[in-house]
């Protein structure tokens, strides 16, 4: 089906995300922090991210500012997950360029409608094969 990279420094959920996208029939690339989670992003051109916004070397929100200034990665949905669900850390994630924050511990079922919703709606980013 689709490429996902998730950003995830929790190993269990890291692990637990893999498992159910894999499931779905998914690729998953997984990484434990920013920098692998660019690396992996580069490397393989996913159609869509999956990113915790509490990940070792840069934040979320410097990682959402990378990903959109770059004309490679500018147009590759991002889903945030995250503890904090105020609404100060919504609007800035959605000013950034997030597609969607999904608060954790998030069900199943409402993270896999969330990345059907965006795989169903994403356009075709640059250097996509």
């Amino acid at each position: 089906m689709a490429k996902i990279v998730v950003i995830e420094d929790d190993l269990t959920f890291l692990d637990l995300l893999r498992v159910h996208l894999a499931g779905a029939g998914h690729e998953v690339l997984t990484a434990e922090d920013a920098v692998l989670g660019l690396r992996a992003i580069i490397a393989s051109a996913p159609d869509l991210i999956l990113l915790d916004l509490a990940v070792p070397y840069l934040d979320g929100f410097e990682m959402i500012e990378a990903l959109r200034t770059d004309p490679a990665t500018r147009n590759i949905p991002v889903i945030v997950l995250t503890g904090r669900g105020d609404d100060e850390t919504y609007s800035r994630a959605r000013e950034l360029g997030a597609a969607q924050l999904l608060t954790k511990p998030v069900e199943r079922d409402l993270l896999m409608r969330a990345i059907d919703g965006q795989l169903g709606s994403s356009k075709p980013h640059p250097g996509k094969k």
